[in-house]
């Protein structure tokens, strides 16, 4: 599979857009990115939940590998181009922006927070009866 490939699939789903983050096009829902390509141009990442992160690894380990570090661990997957499906891939990349859609709701759904009244401003000042 290409990165021209993996971008079609990404920009084939409802609503996604391809941006940019810290140098490398990166694809996203409502302003939450869901998938990345390296730099390289010979991988890609999906942001997965770790329970879904870790059935893709199990179902295809030659396709999907943990990102590293802390990023990893929260679910972020790495997506081997050269040994990715089109269809699993198509699936990984689905899940991942459903999961950006769902994080988009959730926030939307929180209520503000209201400021403070600022009580040590000046009162207005009375007139009195005359």
């Amino acid at each position: 599979m290409t990165h021209n490939e993996f971008r079609r699939i990404a920009l084939g789903l409802t609503g996604a857009a391809e941006g940019a983050h810290m140098g490398h096009p990166d694809f996203r829902l409502d302003g939450r990115i869901f998938a990345t390509l390296h730099t390289d141009l010979k991988s890609g990442m999906v942001k997965l939940t770790p329970e879904q992160q870790s059935r893709v690894l199990e179902e295809s380990p030659a396709m999907f590998s943990p990102e590293a570090g802390a990023w990893g661990r929260q679910g972020c997957t790495r997506v081997h181009l050269e040994a990715a499906d089109p269809e699993v891939l198509g699936d990984a990349i689905t899940l991942a922006w459903q999961n950006a859609g769902q994080k988009a709701k959730t926030k939307n759904l929180k209520p503000k927070k209201l400021k403070p009244k600022n009580t040590t401003a000046a009162s207005p000042k009375r007139r009195r009866p005359r």
